[in-house]
């Protein structure tokens, strides 16, 4: 599903319960996360929508590696859009079912029976049957990137050791990837918060993290899991800290 300008120049696609961004200027489409392997025919049809194909991406940015945002990206890397990612999750994106957790997720389902849809629809997507790449461009904290949209990348480490968000300053907006979400996938609770244990690396860093987005000032926080939240980011960091991380 696409959601056409949830801030200037930046589209919202969502699909199994996992949202990606297109950032759009006069260069063309930078594309943030890539969802599942079947996305592809529906960031097909997103880009048909915007009057744009696949020859005006420009850029793939990860916010981080986990299955759910590397998903297609493999697809797009052979096809020569170059993927941008912070050097501590290329193993993951090189392996992308190989990765820190602070607990096991089959503790989950039993205790939340509400995320077992959401983590079916994620399967019907392709979860399983993800591709690692090794091809990736490094991104650096603080660096404005050369992209369309002009991103400047803010370290959010935590939830993944290379965990990104991307602050739009133009656009008065953070993307904050799985560093706060409003919908946590595990669980199925909303409103701003930690994503659980089960997909979380360093529960106390991804906590330390939230300082970060909340220093941007944002007016807008688009998360990489649940609705857009329009109360600011300061608010959400606080509202993430209350709820904490679901264990």
């Amino acid at each position: 599903m696409l959601q056409r300008d949830v801030a200037p120049g930046v589209h919202l696609l969502q699909h199994a319960s996992t949202n990606a961004y297109l950032l759009e200027d006069a260069d063309g489409i930078t594309l943030v996360d890539t969802l599942f392997p079947r996305t592809r025919r529906h960031l097909d049809a997103a880009l048909a929508a915007l009057g744009r194909g696949a020859d005006d991406l420009r850029a793939v940015v990860l916010t981080h590696a986990h299955f759910d945002h590397l998903g297609m990206a493999a697809g797009l890397v052979a096809d020569g859009v170059p993927l941008h990612l912070h050097r501590g999750d290329a193993h993951i994106a090189e392996h992308p079912y190989s990765y820190r957790r602070a607990r096991t997720p089959l503790a989950f389902p039993p205790r939340y029976p509400a995320a077992l849809p959401i983590l079916a629809g994620m399967v019907a997507a392709g979860a399983l049957g993800v591709r690692g790449v090794r091809e990736t461009t490094p991104l650096e904290p603080g660096a404005v990137l050369d992209v369309p949209g002009r991103p400047r990348v803010v370290a959010t480490p935590g939830h993944t050791d290379g965990h990104v968000a991307l602050h739009l300053e133009a656009a008065d907006a953070v993307l904050s990837g799985d560093a706060l979400v409003t919908l946590d996938p595990y669980t199925a609770q909303v409103g701003p918060r930690l994503v659980a244990a089960a997909a979380t690396a360093d529960p106390d860093a991804a906590e330390r993290s939230l300082d970060a987005i909340e220093a941007t000032g944002a007016r807008l926080v688009l998360p990489g899991h649940g609705d857009p939240w329009h109360g600011g980011a300061a608010a959400a960091a606080e509202a993430a800290r209350v709820a904490g991380v679901a264990w």
